[in-house]
């Protein structure tokens, strides 16, 4: 079959399921928060499954979608072919908080690489370094949307999942986030990075939530175990 066709089929197969995959439903939450108009961005793009929901049913919606590594972002560009969604902007680059490059892994383990595991090489960063290493641009999302044509509209929403390097890619977005004040779906492992990350999104106004009984409530860490969190503004 090939590396490239099992990751076509395996995007379209996660793509037809994902809206009975229970352990998707904090997005799918974050999803219908969402205003059908406006700009969204997916941060850590992937394989294309979720750029694919949040164009799919509303071509009135503007979404960049952001991938660095070479094997998912042409599955990704492969995914917005297939489904004809012309309301996606496609950058292969990574994010954070300088300009320059940036050397990125895809973690590979008794010859299995996890697509949804890459990450960029940083000292903060200690857990599933060996892998293939690939050289990427990277770019503060200031500098990206300054310069996109998308300055000028609303950003509604970011859903950002970039391995632990959240922090650096909030940082780079730090006039975006004054700005607009967008709805922010964000995975967060329990390490320095979540602490980071919260208390930057704090210093901005924002406010940690999660999903509980299908409605958004404060986050309380002795209460609530999870890794996926919604900041919002009120």
């Amino acid at each position: 079959m090939g590396l490239k066709n099992y990751l076509y089929l395996f995007s379209l197969f996660i793509i037809k399921k994902l809206p009975w995959d229970k352990h998707e439903k904090d997005f799918l939450f974050f999803l219908n928060m969402l205003p059908e108009e406006g700009v969204v961005l997916d941060i850590g793009a992937n394989l294309g499954v979720m750029s694919y929901y949040l164009a799919k049913n509303h071509p009135e919606r503007q979404v960049l979608a952001f991938e660095p590594i070479p094997y998912n972002f042409r599955n990704l560009t492969r995914i917005v072919r297939k489904f004809k969604l012309s309301n996606i902007q496609l950058f292969q680059l990574a994010l954070g908080d300088k300009n320059g490059t940036v050397e990125m892994v895809l973690p590979v383990e008794h010859s299995v690489r996890f697509h949804g595991l890459a990450h960029v090489k940083h000292n903060s960063i200690t857990d599933k370094n060996e892998g293939e290493v690939f050289e990427c641009p990277v770019k503060r999302l200031d500098d990206v949307i300054a310069g996109s044509g998308s300055k000028n509209l609303r950003i509604a929403g970011i859903k950002i999942d970039v391995e632990n390097f959240e922090y650096y890619v909030l940082k780079g977005a730090e006039n975006l986030l004054k700005q607009h004040k967008p709805s922010i779906y964000c995975e967060l492992w329990d390490n320095e990075n979540r602490r980071k990350t919260m208390e930057f999104l704090k210093s901005l106004g924002y406010k940690a939530q999660v999903l509980e009984n299908k409605k958004l409530t404060d986050y309380l860490p002795e209460s609530h175990a999870t890794q996926n969190f919604f900041f919002t503004q009120d």
